[in-house]
C-alpha cells in the first residue's frame, strides 16, 4: 500500500489508549492505524522515541488581526502556534475594526485562508446591533461559536446587561462563549483604585465575586433560554464547585497560566506580566482549578494568548494593558504539568484536542482515528528545555514564562499531513484552512 505519509515507531495517544502502532496518511486524512513494513509513502517520518498525540488545538487567542502587525498578526501568531505543537487556533473577535459582520467575517477567512501555518477558526463577536443576524453568522465557515464579552471590553463588543445577554441567547442554537465577569461590579470598584497601585491590586479589584456574579448570571439565563454556554478562563473555586451543578447546560475552561502561576508571587516577579483577565489568583483558586481538571470538571484549556508590547506593558497599574503571549508556550507548559505528575497524558490529550471539538462541535479533529484530519502534535517526553523569549515568535518579543525549565517538548507540528514545523523550525509555507463545525 501506498501512501503520502506514514509515521512510525511512535507511541500513539489513541481514544482508546496508548499503542505502537504505524499511521499511514492519505489526502490529508488519516487512512490506517495498521501500517505494515512492506507499505511505502512520499515521506515517511521516524518518530522513535516520541509521543504522536492528535493535532492539539488552542480554542483561546487574540491574534490582533486586523490591528497592529507590530504586536501580533495572523501569519506570526500561527507561525507561533506551529512552533508550539498547536495545530488548530480559535480566534476571538476584539479586533480593530472588530469582527461583528459578514463584511469581517469574509474578509478573515480569505486572508486566513491564505496566511495561516496551522487550521484556523473564528469567533464572530455579539453586540446590540449584529445580535438579531448572529444565527446567520455563526453559520459562517470557519466560525466557531458566538463570543459575549458581558464584562472587560471596549466600544460595541459588551453586552453586560441581562436583557441583551438574553436577546444573544434566542438568535442562533450553538454553544455560546462567554467572558463572564460582572461589568457592574467592575466598574463599582474601579472606583477604589489610584494609579501606581501595585501589580497585586488586579485581583483585588477584579475578585472572586465579580467573576462568580457575572457566571450565575449567564448560566441562569441560558437555562432560561436552553442555549448551551461555554465559560471561557473560569478562575475561582467558587465558580468551579457552582457549574458541577450546571453541567447540562455548561462546559468550562481553565487556562494555563491559572494552572501554572500563583499571586501574589506572579505579580511580586513578573509585575505587568501577570496581569490578564481574569486575574491570576492567590494558591486556594490555583489548587481548585487543579481539582477540577482531575475530576473531570474541565472540559477545555486554552492559552488566551493576548500580547501587548513591552512598552504598553511597562505603563503604572492600573493604566497597563491586560494580556500576555501564550500560544506557543501552551504545549510546553502543559507537558511539563504531566512529567510533574499533575495530569496525565490522556488527560491532557482530552483537554487540548478532544475537549475542544467536543465543546464546539469541531468536524474530523481532536483524536487519531480513521478518516480523521491527520493533525499530529509529536512530542519528546524526556527532551528538557527552557523557555526563553528569544524562542518567541510573536513580534512582541516576550513571554511570562521567560526562564521557566521544562520537561516535555514538541518536535513536529503536523497539519493535514503536512509537517509544519520539526525541531523548531518552521517548514514551506502556510497550509492552514478554515476548521469546519457541525451545523
Amino acid at each position: 500500500m501506498h501512501y503520502d505519509l506514514i509515521i512510525r515507531n511512535g507511541i500513539c495517544v489513541l481514544p482508546w489508549g496508548e499503542a505502537r502502532t504505524d499511521i499511514g496518511v492519505r489526502g490529508g486524512r488519516i487512512a490506517s492505524l495498521s501500517v505494515s513494513m512492506a507499505d511505502e509513502a512520499d515521506e515517511v517520518i521516524d518518530a522513535a522515541g516520541l509521543h504522536v498525540l492528535p493535532g492539539l488545538i488552542d480554542p483561546h487567542v487574540h491574534l490582533r488581526d486586523p490591528g497592529n502587525a507590530a504586536v501580533e498578526s495572523i501569519p506570526t501568531g500561527t507561525r507561533a502556534a506551529a512552533l508550539g505543537g498547536v495545530t488548530t487556533v480559535f480566534d476571538m473577535p476584539n479586533t480593530a475594526p472588530s469582527i461583528t459582520d459578514g463584511d469581517m467575517l469574509r474578509w478573515k477567512q480569505e486572508y486566513a485562508s491564505r496566511e495561516s501555518w496551522v487550521d484556523f477558526a473564528m469567533y464572530v463577536g455579539a453586540t446590540r446591533g449584529n445580535t438579531p443576524r448572529l444565527g446567520e453568522y455563526e453559520q459562517f465557515d470557519g466560525v466557531c461559536a458566538v463570543k459575549v464579552f458581558a464584562g472587560s471590553s471596549t466600544g460595541d463588543l459588551m453586552i453586560e446587561d441581562d436583557e441583551g445577554i438574553r436577546q444573544v441567547l434566542e438568535h442562533g442554537h450553538r454553544r455560546v462563549a462567554f467572558h463572564s465577569e460582572d461589568e457592574y461590579r467592575l466598574q463599582a470598584r474601579r472606583k477604589l483604585l489610584t494609579e501606581g497601585m501595585s501589580y497585586e491590586s488586579h485581583p483585588f479589584w477584579r475578585d472572586e465575586e465579580c467573576a462568580f456574579l457575572g457566571t450565575r448570571r449567564i448560566v441562569g439565563l441560558a437555562r432560561r433560554a436552553r442555549r448551551p454556554v461555554h465559560i471561557l478562563h473560569t478562575s475561582t473555586a467558587e465558580e468551579l464547585d457552582w457549574l458541577a451543578g450546571h453541567r447540562d447546560i455548561a462546559t468550562v475552561e481553565v487556562l494555563v497560566n491559572h494552572l501554572t502561576q500563583v499571586a501574589p508571587d506572579c505579580y511580586e516577579t513578573l509585575g505587568a506580566l501577570a496581569v490578564m483577565n481574569p486575574p491570576i489568583r492567590d494558591r486556594r483558586h490555583y489548587e481548585a482549578s487543579w481539582e477540577a481538571v482531575r475530576s473531570g470538571m474541565v472540559d477545555t484549556i486554552g492559552s488566551d494568548h493576548a500580547p501587548h508590547s513591552l512598552e504598553a506593558k511597562a505603563k503604572p497599574w492600573p493604566a497597563t494593558p491586560a494580556g500576555l503571549t501564550g500560544v506557543q508556550t501552551l504545549v510546553p507548559v502543559m507537558l511539563d504539568h504531566v512529567n510533574a505528575g499533575r495530569l496525565s497524558l490522556g488527560r491532557m490529550v482530552d483537554l487540548m484536542a478532544a475537549g475542544p471539538a467536543r465543546v464546539y462541535g469541531l468536524q474530523a479533529k481532536g483524536r487519531i482515528a480513521m478518516g480523521y484530519d491527520a493533525d499530529f502534535t509529536l512530542v519528546d517526553m524526556a527532551a528538557k528545555r527552557r523557555i526563553t523569549n528569544d524562542w518567541i515568535a510573536t513580534p512582541a518579543g516576550w513571554t511570562p514564562f521567560d526562564g521557566m525549565a521544562v520537561t516535555g517538548w514538541p518536535m513536529a507540528t503536523i497539519v493535514r499531513g503536512q509537517a509544519v514545523m520539526r525541531e523548531d523550525t518552521i517548514l514551506g509555507a502556510p497550509v492552514g484552512r478554515l476548521a469546519c463545525f457541525a451545523p
